[in-house]
């Protein structure tokens, strides 16, 4: 009487090795990259107070953006002053005629990149354009 076969041989154990080899190859880089764009999530969700107050500057002005600089105000609007010490993963963020421009820590994944927001003020709707090494070194975090 034969005796049934049992457990695997060592090719099928070194083929499943090979695919677990294969699929950390490719998910590892994908996993810092999300690690760094998480990162850098901060920075960004920091300008965010800075906008809203541009905004309001903007409209209590009819549009001009030369008096919204960090740590302006006037007639129920007020600029946040420019953060120059590290909060969270800012390394920095200025306000000047309205333009935010903010710079990442140089550790955690983060380079000092930096993202750059522009508002345009069109018809009393502003937009704003994003620049910066954050949205021109590849890869692209914000």
């Amino acid at each position: 009487m034969k005796k049934a076969q049992q457990g695997f041989t060592l090719i099928e154990l070194m083929i499943v090795v090979a695919i677990i080899g294969i699929l950390a190859a490719v998910a590892i880089p994908q996993y810092q990259q999300y690690q760094r764009k998480a990162a850098f999530a901060d920075v960004v969700s920091t300008t965010g107070a800075f906008k809203t107050a541009v905004e309001l500057c903007s409209q209590m002005n009819n549009g001009n953006l030369t008096a919204c600089d960090a740590g302006a105000s006037g007639d129920s609007w007020s600029i946040p002053a420019a953060i120059a010490a590290t909060v969270g993963r800012t390394a920095t963020l200025a306000v000047a005629d309205g333009v935010i421009t903010a710079t990442a820590v140089t550790t955690g994944g983060l380079n000092g990149e930096t993202i750059i927001l522009t508002p345009t003020v069109t018809a009393s709707v502003i937009s704003w354009a994003k620049t910066g090494t954050c949205t021109t070194v590849d890869p692209r975090i914000c």
